[in-house]
């Protein structure tokens, strides 16, 4: 069993919408700037190592990349470390958009 939760774009929105979870894109830098999930972050290195070390394991997060496979992973990485509520986008930031080309929500 995974120790994360696998959401699809409409879960994801929901959960934004209610509990404002921390959104990390972990995609590479030149496509987060060409488009992101509002209030997600680029993560890099630095910024993985640091939430590991400082953030809140109590924080609901939200990871996606490209078609869902990375963030699966980073997604685990993050609840071996002890974070308690990790949802990892199924289909990635291609689901997203697709869903808010489907649905015209942002």
């Amino acid at each position: 069993m995974k120790p994360f939760k696998t959401v699809s774009a409409s879960e994801v929105k929901q959960l934004i919408s209610d509990i404002k979870p921390l959104i990390l894109d972990c995609r590479d830098l030149k496509d987060y700037r060409a488009g992101h999930i509002d209030n997600a972050m680029h993560v890099h290195e630095q910024l993985r190592d640091s939430l590991i070390k400082k953030a809140d394991k109590a924080q609901d997060m939200s990871i996606y990349c490209y078609f869902g496979h990375a963030s699966e992973h980073l997604a685990e990485m993050f609840c071996d470390f002890g974070f308690k509520q990790v949802y990892s986008l199924a289909g990635g930031y291609a689901s997203w958009k697709e869903h808010i080309n489907s649905t015209g929500d942002l």
